[in-house]
């Protein structure tokens, strides 16, 4: 209860001071102004406004002037090669040149070798002959031109040899052949021994004109080494 007895006299103090305040309406001259308050706290960034205007472009600057040329700056070193290009496709036949003129008439050229229509060869393979009368041998290449104008050359070696072809008459010891004769078709070999086989001959048939060739070619031809006949004469057997 005590409490209570305390608020009674504050109340009314202020009930008279209300009261006071109230009958007077002439304001009371102003007195100074007091001294500013600290500053407060600043107060946070409001907005940002909308960007004005772009303003007018001003007057563009003069050109200034050129600098000096800088100097030439030394060469780098060549590059290799390249590759070579592929080959162009080829040009068009161009026009045919004019026909030049005629030469001149060479010299008449050496005469030539007998050839094969003048000269035959046959080869008798693994004859025999006989000590008593002629052992007769066919030779169709023998006509009655070749009896006449042309010539016969016999060879032999014996059969199955590699050697070369000896020319008839032929000897070896108390062994001899010979060429007795020739006619239309055959030829006639004459014999000093008897034997049953084990021989070949080789007979070169030539007509009188490829006598007359030969003789005008190879002068000095050497009728017994076949090897010279055969090249004079082209044979190839």
């Amino acid at each position: 209860m005590k409490p209570n007895r305390l608020l009674l006299p504050f109340l009314f103090a202020g009930l008279v001071g209300m009261t006071a305040c109230t009958k007077s309406t002439t304001p009371g001259p102003q007195g100074p102004q007091g001294g500013a308050g600290p500053a407060g706290p600043q107060g946070a960034n409001g907005v940002q406004g909308a960007n004005g205007p772009t303003g007018p472009g001003g007057p563009q600057g003069l050109t200034g002037a050129n600098g000096a040329t800088g100097a030439q700056g030394i060469a780098g070193p060549t590059g290799p090669q390249g590759i070579a290009g592929a080959t162009g496709p080829a040009g068009a036949t161009g026009p045919a040149g004019a026909t030049g003129s005629t030469g001149a008439t060479g010299s008449t050229g050496a005469t030539g070798a007998a050839g094969s229509n003048n000269v035959q060869s046959y080869l008798l393979i693994n004859k025999g002959v006989v000590f008593a009368g002629l052992n007769t041998f066919s030779v169709p290449a023998i006509t009655q031109s070749i009896v006449d104008q042309g010539t016969v050359l016999v060879y032999l070696r014996n059969t199955g040899s590699t050697s070369s072809w000896f020319a008839i008459p032929y000897s070896s010891g108390t062994n001899t052949i010979d060429l007795s004769d020739f006619g239309v078709g055959y030829i006639d070999i004459k014999s000093s021994f008897t034997q049953a086989n084990g021989i070949d001959f080789k007979v070169v048939v030539i007509s009188g004109a490829g006598v007359t060739i030969l003789s005008a070619t190879n002068p000095n031809l050497n009728y017994r080494n076949y090897s010279e006949v055969a090249a004079a004469l082209h044979l190839t057997n």
